[in-house]
């Protein structure tokens, strides 16, 4: 009697249960892991060779966890409408779902009806989708796909974001820099009027030398006079003479330019000595600026080759299946598990029962 009660009666109802009112459920099967593209060198860039690096194994347990997390559900379901899908047989009160509105619950029926496996020594994640009509079980595997898709391009493009960060800040840097220095130079040839001081002084120079020249063709010429017997009152002489003061006046005048206490040919009281070495200094300020710019975009260049050749993608090896035949609920192995825990159990009890009568 406890046998029939214990064993025959539930392995009966399961097997009715089963064969009648559990709906059949169709299997979509997925396969992909996560992949990196790499140069190995500018060598083989050059040469067209490219290699595949192997899976990250952070990034594939990432996805692994992102599968089966609530966000997943929440993006499948607002894409699909799960809760109408899985609980579409009204009257199989264990395998279909009871939409409650709740995320939660449906993120608990989510790991029943979607299996994920990782092998963590090739990376490689294989799903299993379960629905009770094959195009919802395909619909929900390719979702799943395209949502995993979705969050590696994600991770890409927050790990090139902070790759290229600090160069783009060290880059806005060179530019303000770059941008201050000339600016500065500017604002000294609006202010001076000179655009290369340099350029300046070799014109001052060149005019001083005529100056010199032609105070001594006038000396000579009041020397050839004088030892020719004029007098200095002679009217040959005078107006060498006033010659010969005008043009040591105006070389004075040139030669202050260049020394301290002279004035350039701007109205202030800089001398040409303080233009050239002001010049200068603003000239190095630019050259100094436009190099770190220059360094600063190669490093910007190269921050964003770096994180291009570290793209992450997702590489499907299995394309979502489209089921052609419900496999599952897997009603044999039901049974036959359901059998041998009641057969167990009933075991067990008897063991416990006549142990406690003995002891009587």
């Amino acid at each position: 009697m406890t046998f029939l009660l214990m064993v025959a009666a539930p392995l009966i109802a399961t097997i009715w249960y089963l064969q009648t009112v559990a709906a059949d459920q169709y299997a979509s099967y997925i396969g992909f892991a996560v992949r990196s593209e790499e140069l190995d060198s500018a060598q083989s860039l050059l040469g067209g060779l490219s290699a595949l690096s192997g899976t990250s194994s952070s990034d594939t347990e990432i996805l692994y966890e992102f599968i089966q997390s609530q966000t997943m559900v929440q993006r499948v379901s607002e894409r699909l409408d799960l809760p109408a899908i899985y609980a579409r047989p009204e009257y199989d009160p264990i395998f279909a779902y009871e939409p409650t509105g709740l995320i939660e619950d449906l993120h608990d029926y989510w790991g029943r009806m979607v299996d994920v496996s990782f092998a963590s020594g090739t990376g490689l994640l294989e799903l299993r989708v379960l629905a009770f009509d094959a195009e919802d079980a395909h619909a929900v595997a390719t979702a799943i796909v395209e949502e995993s898709s979705r969050m590696i391009n994600d991770l890409s493009a927050i790990a090139r974001e902070d790759a290229t960060e600090y160069a783009r800040d060290d880059l806005d840097v060179a530019i303000g820099r770059l941008k201050t220095a000339r600016e500065a130079l500017t604002r000294f040839r609006s202010e001076t009027q000179i655009v290369d001081p340099m350029a300046d002084i070799q014109g001052q120079q060149g005019l001083l030398n005529s100056l010199e020249e032609q105070l001594a063709t006038a000396f000579i010429d009041l020397n050839l006079l004088l030892q020719g017997g004029a007098a200095s009152t002679d009217p040959r002489v005078q107006p060498i003479e006033r010659r010969i003061a005008v043009i040591t006046d105006l070389i004075e005048q040139e030669r202050q330019k260049f020394g301290v206490g002279g004035s350039s040919r701007i109205d202030d009281d800089r001398d040409y000595s303080t233009l050239v070495g002001e010049f200068e200094r603003l000239t190095v300020d630019v050259r100094y600026a436009e190099d770190t710019y220059i360094k600063a975009l190669n490093s910007v260049d190269v921050a964003i080759a770096e994180a291009a050749r570290q793209s992450r993608y997702l590489a499907i090896y299995a394309e979502p299946s489209m089921p052609q035949s419900p496999r599952y609920p897997q009603r044999a192995i039901l049974i036959l598990l359901t059998g041998a825990a009641l057969l167990l159990v009933w075991s067990i009890a008897m063991l416990v029962y006549y142990s406690l009568r003995d002891r009587r």
